[in-house]
């Protein structure tokens, strides 16, 4: 028997209990007649005492130990010595006395220390990641991530949810991020696609009856990385019919406040608040913001008007101009220098300046209130609700662009003034996200989600006059600043879905190409349906309080899309080439 134990069910072991455990060596230390071996496995470590007066032969085996050998123990549990107990780390206050001691597996000494906090280059955690999960922060992260898997299906389960599994082999449908790929060996010069969601088979089978499905899904999608983003990654996809979009947000409430009630001992109150997307763009600039603090962006276009000032004004005369401003708590303390390259900053997310008054107990102080007059600055104070000490910072630009830079410059602010209250919890729908908007490039409408999402029935009216103003049923569901899924209503008639296609640009030879299978799923009688996509991977870093969602995967991808470990992609042998008819130029 290689083990009877776990070593974490040690830690409340009676003494004088015979115990069998097995793991991997963290240290050996030999203080002349006594060897401590240090031993870990997955659940914990704890020290283990060889005594030389006891037997010899196993003080001898003991010697030949090395960090990261494979061994089995077999002893009894006791108390340390008073003054060698470890207060710092469970199970500090037992270890195990060896009687037995069978080496399993040598192991050449790694490339870095295994399971101790010492800083190593990522590249080289990811090269030797199956050195990297023993440590205690990966393994920590893998078990939460386990946990959180079971249950939401536990959850999803009891609410009649069926898991089914839908094909990672399909056909291409671009429309958005790039596909990844598969050459077919039997149909050269045709191609597999693996999917970037279930989206398609998933309203198949609410065609076919299912009513309610989800799967823990692996979805692919070939695009520019960044920290919460892979080439590969998990998402919970859900879908279901006969219910409305408030009852289908509740189902999804219930499973947030279970996982918040379990991992994080919180209790979330229902239903969560929601912002439509109009609200969430014109206050905050965003779209996902972070309502973990407050910083509204305040509409400052009327009073601009009234100025002297050629950037706020110019700005204004112009088609959708506009001066909207935050207020920066604290900032008036900041230097020129600082300003200037606060200045900068907001300039590398396309400004074309940053005004500034800072809001001091004397009044206002800044360059640029000559051109503005006093009746003015006071209604900016009081709209602005500025306090001495704030610096209140302007941007003057087109709506979208404003908004777009303020939403970032609010962000920045908040992390630069700490004012991210990390303790809180900002969970919250943003909903009536627009269907479409205008591609000036393509010269054609988009869907702002997918062209599967339904428009607001309300907004019917105006889908084909004006589908740039047409609202949608689409959901996004925010977490700290993050979207960690989004779904919709979908379309279930089939001419409804003709006319977005159209609207979108999408002849109806091309839509009939391209998803013909579901086109003619839809004339067969299909239920009102919706769903959503929780992204498990990001989910987890957020709830772990992790920067990446590779610190919350087995076997990431570097921000490249390769794989350090395996080496992938890689070339491949001719032979196999040459099966599929492919020919490299």
């Amino acid at each position: 028997m290689y083990r009877s134990h776990p070593v974490s069910d040690l830690f409340t072991s009676p003494p004088g209990t015979p115990v069998t455990i097995a793991g991997w060596v963290q240290t050996v230390r030999d203080h002349g007649g006594l060897l401590f071996i240090e031993l870990r496995d997955r659940s914990g470590r704890i020290q283990c005492v060889v005594d030389a007066k006891d037997n010899r032969l196993l003080e001898e085996a003991a010697k030949t130990l090395r960090d990261e050998w494979v061994i089995s123990l077999h002893g009894t549990v006791g108390m340390r010595p008073e003054g060698t107990v470890n207060v710092s780390v469970a199970g500090g206050d037992r270890e195990v006395r060896v009687t037995q001691l069978t080496i399993l597996n040598s192991a050449k000494t790694p490339p870095f220390p295994v399971g101790t906090s010492e800083e190593v280059s990522e590249s080289l955690r990811l090269t030797y990641r199956y050195l990297d999960m023993r440590s205690p922060r990966l393994l920590e992260a893998l078990r939460f991530r386990s946990e959180l898997t079971a249950l939401i299906r536990n959850h999803m389960t009891s609410h009649q949810f069926w898991e089914i599994e839908t094909p990672l082999l399909t056909r291409s449908t671009p429309e958005g991020a790039r596909d990844f790929l598969v050459p077919s060996r039997l149909e050269k010069g045709s191609f597999y696609a693996l999917p970037q969601s279930p989206q398609l088979f998933k309203q198949l089978l609410m065609v076919g009856g299912l009513e309610r499905y989800f799967q823990i899904a692996r979805c692919f999608r070939d695009e520019d990385l960044r920290a919460d983003r892979q080439p590969e990654f998990t998402q919970v996809d859900i879908e279901a019919s006969f219910l409305t979009r408030d009852k289908f947000l509740g189902i999804i409430e219930e499973l947030f406040c279970d996982i918040f009630k379990k991992f994080r001992g919180e209790t979330l109150s229902r239903p969560f608040m929601r912002l439509t997307y109009d609200e969430a763009m014109n206050r905050y600039g965003s779209d996902k913001p972070d309502l973990r603090y407050d910083l509204p962006i305040v509409d400052l276009t009327d009073l601009a008007r009234n100025t002297q000032f050629s950037v706020f004004t110019n700005a204004v005369a112009a088609e959708e101009g506009t001066v909207r401003g935050i207020r920066y708590p604290g900032g008036a303390a900041l230097s020129r220098k600082e300003i200037e390259d606060l200045t900068a900053w907001a300039m590398g997310q396309g400004a074309k300046g940053l005004a500034w008054i800072k809001s001091e107990a004397e009044g206002l102080a800044s360059p640029i209130l000559k051109f503005i007059p006093e009746e003015v600055q006071k209604g900016v104070r009081e709209r602005m609700e500025a306090q001495p000490g704030d610096l209140l910072l302007f941007i003057a630009d087109t709506k979208k662009t404003a908004l777009r830079i303020l939403g970032a410059l609010r962000q920045h602010v908040a992390e630069r003034a700490g004012l991210i209250d990390r303790s809180k919890t900002s969970l919250f729908w943003v909903v009536d996200f627009p269907l479409l908007e205008w591609n000036p490039d393509e010269k054609r409408y988009e869907a702002i989600h997918h062209p599967f999402t339904a428009p607001h029935p309300d907004d019917l009216g105006i889908l084909s006059e004006a589908p740039e103003k047409t609202r949608s049923l689409a959901y996004d569901l925010v977490l700290n600043g993050t979207e960690v899924g989004g779904g919709s209503i979908r379309n279930h008639e089939l001419e409804l879905q003709r006319r977005i296609f159209d609207l979108i640009g999408l002849s109806e030879e091309e839509a009939t190409r391209r998803f013909g299978f579901l086109l003619e799923a839809l004339s067969f009688g299909a239920p009102p349906h919706g769903g959503m996509a929780i992204g498990l991977d990001r989910l987890a870093m957020i709830l772990l309080g992790r920067d990446s969602i590779r610190e919350v995967m087995a076997f990431p991808k570097t921000q490249k899309g390769s794989c350090l470990l395996t080496e992938a992609p890689a070339p491949v042998d001719g032979v196999q080439l040459r099966e599929l008819g492919i020919r490299l130029s």
